[in-house]
């Protein structure tokens, strides 16, 4: 049990985190995804809910099915939530940043499961969320402003026939 809970040390968890999505961006998907589950089910479903949050992000990218990563996203969104209870209506600072990452995936994740009113309810969300980005290359450019400018055209053009992706970046841990 005490190496079980050395492993997931708040200070380690981010850390083994990042190292799988550089394993999943450097292509081995099935590991990365294998990984992530290892260390959600260390993890829990009570275990810090930044950490779940950020894991269950970036796990969704990882499904094939775009069910599975439907619900992986609102994973992540219900531990932000549940991190923000009890604080002020936008959360803490960092969690701010994530909101319109969050909501832009889950608007991704509808539209691809054909379920075009509640993706663009959470592009709105998104859009809103928005402003909390800073100005940096995840919040301009190619980051998550222009992601979301994408889909809401995308959604305008009521969307590709099934499974595109559209490449919406995630927050680095």
């Amino acid at each position: 049990m005490a190496e079980r809970q050395e492993r997931t040390a708040p200070d380690t968890v981010p850390t083994r985190i990042g190292q799988v999505v550089m394993l999943h961006h450097g292509g081995d998907r099935e590991e990365a995804r294998s990984r992530f589950l290892r260390l959600w089910a260390e993890l829990g479903e009570h275990g810090d809910p930044l950490h779940r949050c950020t894991l269950a992000h970036y796990l969704a990218d990882t499904q094939d099915d775009p069910a599975d990563e439907l619900a992986w996203d609102l994973r992540a969104l219900s531990a932000a939530e549940e991190l923000a209870d009890g604080r002020s209506a936008a959360g803490p600072p960092a969690l701010r940043g994530f909101y319109p990452s969050l909501h832009l995936n889950l608007a991704a994740d509808y539209l691809k499961l054909g379920r075009s009113e509640a993706a663009r309810a959470h592009l709105n969300r998104a859009r809103r969320a928005a402003g909390a980005l800073t100005d940096d290359g995840y919040g301009h450019g190619d980051g998550v402003r222009a992601a979301i400018s994408r889909l809401e055209l995308r959604l305008d053009d009521d969307g590709p026939p099934g499974g595109e992706s559209w490449g919406q970046p995630r927050r680095p841990s």
